[in-house]
């Protein structure tokens, strides 16, 4: 009888060779498996085969796993081991899945961090006067705070989609949607410094923001960008560029803005998206719901 480790192999070769994964998911796939594996041989003997292993042992694994990983972390390595059992199955080497039979652990509901009022003024006005790219930088913390966009979308931006004059930007997001977003006074001010002090290398199909080899910014020097500006004023924790998008979400929420506005500025698919993304309460949706469906009140008497 073919050993569990030999099947192992076995399933990896596949998703090699006919399944043309990339070489970090089959590590992924490797290390989940081989840490199962390392288990079931502790528990059931060296020469254990996929015959021998239960839903009651993976339980008991699992559970194991629950001491030291997040359950995001214990969720993946049970799709892995799905995903092995189910390509046994296929192809008659095994009657039954047994991984089927194991709830997937419900993931933690994590509320992404957001800065208060304070704290979102205290980052814009970081770069300081005597600071090479305090224009620069300004600029990119005032566009990110002012119209919620990805990191990528504002690295991706070059001049000829940035409207002064209407205080628009057009913006392309996921899957290569373009979507418009206005622009705040407070950024188009900064961004209007900005582009001034670049007068003369300014190209109008040009990007928009530059590293400081005069080429396009990218995802992790606007990451440093932020992180150095933390680190000045040391108002709160490291954050992140998608910590500015989630505050610029929250502070339309609080401020009144409507969901489905939201939705669109964010250039989100789905209202639920927004809807988690802004840690909206099930009462915050009522209420919105009240105020815009006609068939959500009823007449007094009825």
């Amino acid at each position: 009888m073919t050993s569990l480790d030999q099947q192992i192999q076995q399933f990896t070769l596949y998703l090699q060779v006919e399944r043309d994964v990339s070489p970090h998911t089959l590590a992924a796939y490797r290390s989940d498996l081989a840490q199962m594996l390392k288990f079931v041989v502790r528990e059931k003997g060296v020469s254990v085969s996929a015959h021998d292993v239960d839903h009651l042992l993976l339980r008991r694994y699992l559970a194991g796993l629950s001491k030291e990983l997040k359950k995001s972390s214990i969720g993946r390595k049970l799709a892995a081991i799905r995903s092995f059992y189910r390509f046994l199955l296929r192809r008659g080497l095994i009657s039954k899945n047994p991984a089927e039979l194991v709830a997937t652990p419900k993931k933690e509901q994590q509320l992404p961090f957001h800065l208060d009022i304070d704290q979102t003024t205290a980052l814009m006005e970081a770069p300081d006067l005597l600071q090479k790219y305090r224009l620069r930088d300004r600029a990119i913390l005032e566009l990110l705070y002012s119209s919620g966009l990805r990191v990528s979308e504002l690295t991706s931006l070059n001049t000829g989609e940035l409207d002064m004059a209407s205080g628009m930007v057009r913006v392309t997001g996921k899957g290569g949607k373009e979507r418009i977003v206005p622009v705040g006074s407070r950024a188009l001010e900064a961004l209007q410094e900005y582009l001034d002090q670049r007068i003369g290398d300014v190209v109008i199909k040009g990007p928009l923001f530059l590293n400081t080899l005069g080429g396009r910014i990218n995802r992790r020097s606007v990451a440093r960008i932020i992180d150095a500006h933390v680190l000045r004023i040391a108002a709160f924790k490291r954050i992140s560029p998608h910590t500015l998008r989630h505050t610029f979400a929250t502070h339309m929420l609080e401020g009144g803005a409507d969901l489905r506005a939201i939705q669109e500025l964010l250039g989100h698919a789905s209202l639920s998206t927004t809807q988690k993304y802004t840690h909206v309460s099930i009462d915050r949706l009522m209420e919105v719901y009240d105020k815009a469906h006609p068939k959500a009140h009823t007449k007094s008497g009825e």
